[in-house]
């Protein structure tokens, strides 16, 4: 089978598409046939390295996997013995954080970790782009005591998190103002945004609203420039340390001085998150967003590129295998 290789971390420069062994289940496993993955900022972030708390995972000075890929939607064609959850034919969903080597034609997946049922109407490609981005979204959320009508300012509402993000908040009946682009501004309405903000026009943390909860989806703000926009009591959280990663230290001093607080969205147990998107699916309350741009697996390194270039919408998402 082919997969995508790198020793080192770097550039998508160090990818090489390799001829490797194929891999064989065992007993709590199973073989995934992959059709489709993403290239999402956590790949970026395993493939290069940065920021470096992520090689305590990955490695510290090389990658401990040789392959990229942190999803995959794809169908089981072997299980190993001890499986009981899944079984041949399956059409299947996972997504590990630390990265699972997806980019790739052939992957095993411990059956107790996140791996679900694709609902039937979901298309492998779509399947893909439910994971990263909606894990991450979803604790956000659940970092929070979120109430229907509750006001919320979403910084970053057209990348994979803020667009899942915009979604699971109207679920809940919550308004929302939203950032992006221009030219994404009816994407983002028809997500169901309460109010839009051109961000390359007005500076958001200029807003004359009020805000119970400030999340930022692309990490580019501070709790400092964002503390205003907030009632008293109000939270910010950001998908990123910020730039003196003064985040995690913040989500654990600002809750002693009461008023406006900043929490640190650890993302945990994607599995449950994984089913807490398979609902939303199956009820038509969660699309994922996916870029207009399609990459086959040979353009994986594209796929980097341009994942990491700050223009894409939602998620970039690499067909590995044609139906």
């Amino acid at each position: 089978m082919k997969a995508f290789i790198y020793n080192q971390y770097g550039p998508p420069e160090v990818l090489q598409l390799k001829e490797v062994e194929k891999p064989t289940p065992k007993n709590n496993e199973v073989l995934i046939k992959i059709y489709a993955a993403t290239v999402n900022r956590t790949d970026c972030g395993v493939l290069w390295g940065k920021p470096f708390i992520i090689r305590f995972f990955t490695g510290l000075s090389k990658p401990k996997m040789p392959t990229t890929g942190t999803d995959f939607a794809g169908v089981i064609e072997a299980v190993g013995k001890d499986v009981k959850s899944f079984k041949i034919g399956d059409k299947v969903l996972g997504f590990d954080d630390s990265g699972i080597g997806s980019h790739a034609e052939y992957i095993t997946f411990p059956e107790h970790k996140a791996i679900i049922i694709i609902p039937d109407s979901i298309t492998y490609e779509q399947a893909a782009a439910s994971a990263e981005g909606a894990h991450y979204a979803y604790n956000f959320i659940n970092k929070v005591n979120i109430k229907a009508g509750d006001n919320v300012m979403l910084n970053g509402a057209t990348g994979a998190i803020g667009s899942a993000a915009l979604q699971m908040l109207k679920a809940m009946d919550v308004r929302v103002t939203a950032t992006c682009r221009a030219q994404h501004i009816n994407v983002i309405k028809s997500l169901g945004a309460d109010k839009v903000i051109d961000y390359e026009k007005e500076d958001f943390t200029k807003d004359n609203e009020k805000y119970h909860f400030v999340f930022d989806a692309v990490g580019k703000s501070t709790f400092g420039k964002c503390k205003p926009l907030l009632h008293r009591g109000g939270i910010y959280i950001s998908s990123e340390l910020g730039p003196g990663n003064q985040n995690p230290f913040l989500a654990l001093i600002t809750p002693l001085l009461g008023g406006k607080k900043v929490k640190f969205p650890i993302p945990f147990d994607p599995k449950k998150s994984l089913n807490i998107i398979k609902n939303l699916l199956e009820q038509g309350k969660f699309k994922p967003v996916i870029d207009d741009k399609k990459f086959a697996f040979e353009q994986v390194p594209e796929a980097f590129r341009y994942a990491a270039s700050a223009q894409k919408l939602g998620n970039v998402v690499i067909t590995i295998a044609k139906r």
